[in-house]
């Protein structure tokens, strides 16, 4: 259950209710309606956000040395495509023609199967506990739980789906829904299988259309593409990191949860770029390795348990739980940030992706995650991406996305080595001869060996050419000669890897708000004795109004008294613990204090005429200000 900092139970309802009503964020467009999944910041939101990120700033960039930019939100359609987003940033959601209705697939099958466990549950006769946590991140509810007893088999398939629920793929999600008869909760009307849904919002740039594109989903692949720029800046020095702080957008399915999933929202990401070779090592790690954080690795939640388990980076690093040294200092460094900024230190744990769950770019990744009334958050991804980016994009431009290094002994490499008689070759193969090419370069030296052999053997050889013909090309010993041969390498060339922290800024503002929330208990005990006070003076038939406004005492004193109010009661501090309120005289403006009783009592004789004000000052000890301790 969440708590508040002081250790009560939290109250969403009441914190994000004052939230809105101080102003941090509201929605967007709330005057026409709004539009899910948008909000606007207010001043102290703003301020909030504004500190946050200038810790972000000082604690990375400037402790770091790393190097700031800001790209472009607008990315061509070529671009997303080649780094994979077109065709794999999407979810999948299913649809109930009748209605129109969209649902988010594997949060409905979740769902249904949780409401169907807890009819089970009620059938047997058996305490259903409500995890708070989950339903709260529900936007729409099976309204009714059917109170009907399951097999014991059935309850263990259920609870074994629910275990593995984020590791399904569109087409095991569909057949889940075949499979336990899962339909519209609302209609109970058949849905059409799920179909992918792609996340980001489509654009064209210019007027003409003829260039599409789309906002951004992450800053990240501006930072790829001005890598070699930024090398240069390095003056061609690695391992370097740059940083981007910006708008990223996408088009949830069903956002909910105010802060938590939105459609268009604040992100700062780094971009550590590391050798390969050498293992990663990062020469800080020795600074952080006996930090322990709380891991839930992907073998725990494989067993469909949530049991963190507490260990120092450093041990996690040496028994490859975390893949390397620079994923783990960054993993620190990240926990680190987080405590400075005010995060509870015991809300916070590092989740370890599924193998199917990690982007198509990650071989490995973690979630540092933080506990709040919504259940698990995850507010900053951890991935190591390799060469992914870099090379996708090395591949489909041709730009030198590298690092050249002077070798310091030179390397003598033996290889197979194809040359290519280009003044055959053309003629040859004409439109297709590129293409050719291309292919024969691309010819691994185990492949490049074999054909040697037979075009000694045979006097040619056939390779395979997508595109050209039917997709096989005979070359014969005319045009080509593959030959082994010594070369002296000078220089080294390589695609650095990257490891790339990426912070979800409004996430980590809504996780701080809650965690920095709490409430005094005065505060909420002096509800009940007004109420108590208000009803025992009107039943005494005494005209009386509360005045619980955000205004200072002194401003609700003038307003009170330009409205001719007689007399003011203050319930304070002071009341919670004796039971003792002020009563206060408009026109000398002097208090007395007295218990509820006596107090009541004066305020009806003072309206029904029987005392004066200098009567009950003779009788009730004057007061002169609040007791504190």
């Amino acid at each position: 259950m969440a708590t508040t900092k002081s250790g009560q139970p939290f109250d969403r309802t009441v914190c994000e209710s004052l939230l809105r009503r101080r102003l941090f964020y509201t929605p967007s467009f709330e005057i026409y309606g709004g539009v899910s999944g948008l909000y606007d910041y207010g001043p102290p939101g703003c301020a909030l956000q504004a500190n946050v990120v200038d810790l972000w700033r000082k604690h990375f960039v400037l402790e770091e040395d790393m190097l700031e930019v800001d790209t472009s939100m607008l990315t061509p359609h070529e671009v997303l495509k080649t780094s994979g987003h077109v065709d794999k940033f999407a979810d999948w959601m299913c649809k109930d023609p009748k209605t129109g209705e969209i649902f988010r697939a594997d949060h409905l099958v979740e769902e249904v199967l949780e409401s169907r466990l807890k009819g089970d549950k009620e059938a047997r006769g058996q305490k259903v506990v409500v995890d708070e946590e989950k339903d709260a991140k529900r936007k729409k509810k099976v309204k009714e739980t059917k109170v009907v007893k399951l097999d014991n088999a059935v309850v263990a398939e259920y609870e074994e789906v629910l275990a593995q629920i984020d590791n399904y793929d569109g087409p095991e999600l569909g057949a889940l829904i075949v499979k336990y008869d899962i339909k519209n909760p609302a209609t109970n009307g058949e849905l059409l299988p799920p179909v992918a849904f792609n996340l980001m919002f489509q654009t064209a740039i210019g007027p003409s259309s003829n260039l599409p594109g789309y906002l951004r989903p992450e800053t990240a692949q501006g930072q790829f593409l001005n890598f070699q720029k930024l090398l240069e800046f390095n003056q061609q020095s690695m391992p370097f990191a740059s940083a981007c702080i910006g708008k990223s957008f996408r088009n949830e399915i069903s956002p909910r949860s105010g802060l938590l999933r939105v459609r268009e929202f604040l992100m700062a990401e780094i971009e550590h770029f590391v050798d390969p070779e050498g293992g990663k090592k990062h020469p800080r790690f020795h600074e952080v390795q006996d930090l322990e954080l709380a891991f839930l690795n992907r073998e725990v939640q494989l067993s469909g348990s949530t049991a963190t388990t507490k260990m120092g980076i450093g041990k996690a690093v040496a028994t490859g739980l975390v893949d390397n040294e620079t994923l783990g200092y960054f993993l620190a460094r990240i926990y680190l940030f987080l405590k400075k900024i005010g995060i509870d230190e015991s809300k916070i744990r590092l989740r370890q992706h599924m193998q199917n769950e990690m982007a198509h770019y990650a071989t490995d990744c973690w979630d540092v995650e933080l506990f709040t009334s919504y259940g698990w958050i995850e507010c900053v991804g951890c991935a190591d991406r390799s060469a992914y980016d870099l090379s996708v994009h090395k591949n489909k431009t041709g730009a030198p996305l590298v690092v050249r290094q002077t070798r310091a002994e030179p390397l003598r490499i033996e290889e197979w080595q194809v040359d290519i008689d280009k003044k055959k070759f053309g003629p040859r193969f004409k439109k297709d001869s590129k293409t050719v090419e291309t292919a024969i370069e691309a010819l691994t030296q185990d492949v490049r060996e074999k054909l040697s052999l037979d075009l000694e053997k045979n006097g040619k050889i056939e390779i395979a050419v997508d595109g050209v013909g039917d997709g096989k090309v005979e070359i014969g010993k005319d045009l080509v000669q593959i030959e082994k041969r010594t070369r002296v390498e000078n220089v080294r060339e390589y695609t650095p890897n990257v490891i790339e922290p990426s912070f979800g800024i409004g996430r980590i503002l809504y996780c701080l708000m809650e965690h920095a929330y709490w409430s005094r208990p005065d505060d909420e005990a002096r509800g009940p004795l007004i109420q108590r006070l208000t009803l025992k003076l009107r039943r005494l038939g005494v005209s009386n109004r509360v005045d619980d406004s955000s205004a200072s005492i002194g401003k609700r004193y003038s307003r009170n008294d330009e409205l001719g109010t007689p007399f003011g009661i203050t319930a304070d501090f002071q009341s919670v613990k004796d039971n003792t309120f002020t009563l206060r005289d408009r026109d000398t403006t002097k208090q007395v204090r007295a218990s509820e009783d006596e107090i009541c009592n004066a305020v009806k004789s003072l309206a029904e005429g029987e005392e004066t004000w200098e009567d009950v000052l003779k009788r009730l000890p004057e007061f002169t200000g609040q007791e504190v301790e």
